[in-house]
């Protein structure tokens, strides 16, 4: 088995990086050190980068139909790994998954309808919400013990009157792996309420030695009945701007109401290395991911001993799934302007400030430590310093 290093420094300065080169337009400047963005400071997997020099070897670049191997390759390893029987024509080409929620808002719902989201959240999901003109609901998590858990008594009165749930499954930032069980509560009260889900899976492949990610829509027979589920090889693979994401809807109303939608606005048709990407991905790729998570789990376990032993005053979420950790901040006792200006004034650090997850991100940053360690390190002694 070839084994895979993640400790090579990758320099992305000057690449058109959001990451690297996108700081000077939010913080005005650019000698801070980037852990924001969601995607890794690792190379992109040889054998991704193969498959696209061999599609690049042809010397056309024309118009592209989905390659044959495509649907079949991504239900096998949705076979493989989330033990998830999908069959291709349930499956939907989308270029990108923020990009999927919004198509599947216009699809599913009017200007005006309320959406649930469970806060703090993955920011697009109220944001995409709001631009198109319909209502964000914030029902609010607990955060218990260093978890987050669904406060089950306002999950209940908040989503009365929704006509769509967009679920974060695992979740970001608080990197919950939900459980069967939740899920299954979820889908009950959310058939009772006559309300549809939209599951953003794009972390699925991210959940962490010793979890076990659950796909929304095999809870129930109800949740299969009534939800879109969006996934990705993007994060896993750190593919994202190729954006190559699919929808899997299993409900046969459901699923050709939306591939009518896309296919109406040619929404549903990718580029040809969209698809050899991610065929290369989960054909090749298993060995990979598996390296990649254990180096992930030792990030983390880095994480969590440094800053117990150095920096006091900060303690992380533990994240079950992905390569982000909600740092809780609030016994600084800083003002969230403050805190954010302790990160880049003085660590010159740049994060993700946490009320942008929501109003219950206040007190929290959010630190990507997908990269090499040295990288990880150097930003928490920055940190320590300060």
């Amino acid at each position: 088995m070839t084994t895979y290093s993640f400790d090579e420094p990758v320099s992305r300065r000057g690449t058109d990086s959001v990451k690297w080169d996108g700081m000077q337009a939010i913080w005005g400047r650019e000698d801070l050190q980037p852990m924001w963005v969601a995607d890794m400071d690792f190379k992109t997997p040889p054998f991704i980068l193969d498959a696209l020099r061999e599609q690049l070897d042809q010397a056309v670049l024309g118009y592209t139909r989905p390659c044959s191997d495509w649907a079949p390759t991504l239900c096998g390893w949705l076979e493989k790994r989330h033990q998830w029987t999908v069959q291709p024509q349930q499956l939907t080409f989308v270029s990108g998954i923020v990009r999927g929620l919004a198509y599947a808002l216009l699809c599913f719902t009017e200007p005006g309808d309320r959406v649930l989201v469970m806060s703090p959240v993955y920011h697009p999901f109220f944001l995409v919400t709001q631009r198109l003109q319909r209502q964000p609901v914030f029902s609010s998590l607990v955060l218990e013990g260093g978890r987050y858990r669904i406060d089950w008594d306002r999950f209940r009165r908040d989503v009365q009157g929704c006509k769509v749930l967009i679920l974060c499954n695992p979740h970001n930032p608080g990197g919950r792996v939900w459980s069967k069980e939740e899920l299954f509560e979820i889908s009950q009260i959310c058939h009772e309420a006559g309300v549809l889900v939209i599951s953003d899976e794009i972390h699925a492949d991210l959940t962490l030695p010793g979890y076990k990610h659950t796909p929304y829509a095999t809870v129930s027979e109800q949740a299969a009945t009534h939800s879109v589920t969006f996934m990705a090889p993007s994060k896993t693979f750190n593919i994202p701007g190729l954006a190559s994401s699919f929808a899997v809807t299993l409900d046969e109303g459901l699923r050709t109401r939306f591939q009518t939608f896309m296919e109406a606005g040619e929404f549903s048709s990718g580029h040809m290395f969209a698809y050899r990407a991610a065929v290369a991905a989960y054909r090749h790729g298993e060995a990979w991911l598996e390296q990649l998570l254990v180096y992930l789990q030792g990030n983390i376990d880095f994480t969590e001993e440094f800053l117990r032993e150095n920096v006091p005053g900060i303690r992380m979420i533990r994240p079950e799934a992905s390569f982000l950790i909600f740092l809780d901040c609030r016994e600084l006792q800083l003002s969230q302007p403050e805190l954010v200006a302790r990160f880049v004034e003085q660590a010159g650090l740049a994060l993700n400030d946490g009320e942008l997850f929501g109003p219950e991100g206040r007190g929290f940053m959010r630190l990507n430590i997908a990269c090499p360690r040295s990288e990880l390190k150097r930003a928490l002694e920055r940190l320590a310093r300060c």
